[in-house]
């Protein structure tokens, strides 16, 4: 059953993000579930410019996903060696397609759509290389459901926040979405990252000047008056 005063809070902290960094904009085009999957195994421990560069190569390299499962996995991690990890990447990607190729012969992962969110999260995982933030990351991204997906920023914010009391993202995910208000998820979520990145930074959070402040229960607020906030828009997923 729903905890509805955790659900309230939620509510209540997307409100402030929104009231601070607006709406975020989404594409008006949804992305493909596959298109998106590739982009988010890409964008695994990298940063946002150079996952998307991988990403564009990848486009720019093959005219279909049909041309990069026939390539070899060497020149596939030529392609996507900027966002690091290459080798583990460029073998999760042509497994999976290789694996939809077999199984429903075509690259594409439209069977998803009939599923509910969590027989897809549980489908995307028994892909190596694949986990539950990167199949979340489809679900909201792409698909357009309201689930949150939890990286590190989320994670961390959540936990200073008072929201839960976790140690792994994973288990955040789980709490989170079990009790997370309806169509708010990818406000929230974006957010979210934004206050990470920007004011609830790992070192040295910048506490005084961030707009949850108030709602948040960290015990180690700093008070420093004169932080230099530096706005970090681009959102990868958004731009698939």
């Amino acid at each position: 059953m729903k905890n509805l005063t955790i659900s309230k809070k939620l509510a209540d902290i997307n409100n402030l993000l929104v009231a601070h960094f607006g709406v975020p904009p989404r594409n008006k085009t949804r992305a493909k579930p596959i298109d998106m999957l590739i982009a988010t195994i890409l964008s695994q421990n990298t940063n946002d410019k150079n996952s998307f560069q991988a990403y564009l190569n990848l486009r720019q390299r093959y005219n279909t996903w049909a041309d990069l499962e026939k390539d070899s996995q060497k020149n596939i991690e030529a392609a996507i060696r900027i966002a690091g990890l290459a080798n583990q990447k460029a073998f999760a990607i042509k497994n999976i397609l290789t694996d939809l190729k077999n199984r429903y012969h075509q690259f594409s992962l439209d069977h998803l759509e009939k599923l509910s969110d969590f027989e897809i999260i549980n489908e995307l995982t028994n892909y190596e290389g694949v986990g539950v933030k990167t199949a979340s990351c489809v679900l909201l991204f792409s698909m357009h459901r309201n689930i949150c997906p939890v990286d590190t920023h989320v994670h961390r914010t959540l936990n200073r926040i008072g929201l839960v009391d976790t140690k792994i993202p994973d288990k955040t995910f789980i709490k989170l979405n079990f009790n997370f208000p309806e169509g708010i998820a990818h406000s929230f979520h974006t957010n979210l990252i934004r206050l990470g990145r920007e004011f609830c930074l790992s070192q040295s959070p910048k506490c005084f000047v961030c707009p949850i402040k108030s709602v948040c229960k960290f015990k180690f607020k700093t008070r420093d008056k004169n932080s230099d906030i530096k706005e970090k828009k681009f959102m990868l997923l958004d731009n698939v």
